[in-house]
């Protein structure tokens, strides 16, 4: 299954527009209930004032507010980058650690934007649990997990260490073209013999028919 996924996605990569960690992580922090695609569009404007921690350390909330309101939740988002970025300033030279608990030690940084930021800024070893991960893992039946953190566990163990990076980049990149909420194509599925979703959403659609 998981052969297949990267046949089929084979360029999977983060869709998050940036130039280096620092732009990465404050792109995945804003990304939090939101979109890719309006954070790439916020971006820009944001590093073009801000391109540093420095500078953004030095930030006024408002300000910051101001540019990154498409986003959604602008007012702890705006609190969390610049206080992130003060932490970096003081704590860590400027620089983005590479280390998950001083990641996570950030404000505004949970398990999840820290793996992001291990996986795709330093090529570690890491499998980022969004909703779309948490969402493919159980409809191709590769998790019972109940929280985020499980599925990561049970994804931990059958993904080979090698490809945990390039797993997480799959499952959403599968979740966004094909096995969609709230109803999978699984027609248009290439796991599909593979997979125990489609009889479940047979089912389910024959019973709607017959209402």
């Amino acid at each position: 299954m998981l052969d297949i996924l990267a046949q089929t996605y084979p360029n999977a990569v983060t869709a998050l527009r940036y130039r280096d960690p620092f732009e990465l992580l404050v792109a995945v922090i804003l990304s939090a209930q939101s979109t890719d695609a309006r954070v790439n569009m916020t971006t820009p404007t944001l590093f073009k004032k801000y391109p540093t921690p420095q500078k953004l350390a030095a930030a006024r909330e408002e300000d910051v507010q101001k540019i990154i309101r498409s986003c959604g939740f602008f007012r702890m988002k705006s609190k969390n980058i610049i206080a992130a970025a003060r932490k970096l300033v003081e704590e860590h030279g400027g620089s983005v650690p590479a280390d998950r608990e001083a990641l996570q030690a950030l404000p505004g940084v949970g398990r999840k934007t820290a793996s992001v930021v291990l996986s795709v800024a330093f090529q570690d070893a890491a499998i980022a649990v969004d909703t779309h991960v948490f969402r493919v893992a159980h409809r191709l039946g590769l998790t019972l997990g109940k929280t985020p953190r499980d599925v990561e566990i049970d994804l931990q163990a059958i993904v080979p260490r090698e490809n945990w990076r390039h797993a997480h980049h799959w499952l959403i990149l599968h979740g966004r073209a094909i096995c969609k909420a709230p109803v999978p194509r699984c027609p248009q599925c290439p796991v599909r013999t593979l997979c125990p979703t489609p009889p479940i959403i047979a089912k389910l659609n024959a019973r709607r028919r017959t209402r």
